[in-house]
């Protein structure tokens, strides 16, 4: 499938994807991540392997639109659990500055 990131088109496919991240390491997972085979890995990293670019030159966006058109699974950035400071001051009805 053509897709067009960081301005460049590419060619890719999920087989091709699938061999490029073959050995690669995932990195933890801090905002946007895509599952391929088994694992987890940040759309910038991803992006970062298929691309051969830096990851300043494309948005997650991008490299998120073409491998949802490919089939992989992506996930958004987790929400942050507020912490116990500003849970006890939701229940005491008070502000944490």
């Amino acid at each position: 499938m053509r897709c067009v990131i960081a301005r460049f088109p590419f060619d890719l496919t999920k087989a091709g994807v699938l061999e490029s991240m073959k050995g690669v390491r995932p990195e933890p997972v801090t905002g946007e991540s895509v599952t391929i085979g088994r694992r987890q890995y940040p759309v910038k990293q991803v992006g970062q392997v298929i691309t051969r670019q830096d990851r300043r030159d494309f948005s997650a966006g991008e490299v998120i639109r073409a491998l949802t058109r490919l089939g992989f699974t992506c996930r958004t950035a987790p929400a942050t659990a507020p912490s116990p400071l500003q849970r006890a001051s939701a229940i005491l009805g008070t502000d944490v500055a």
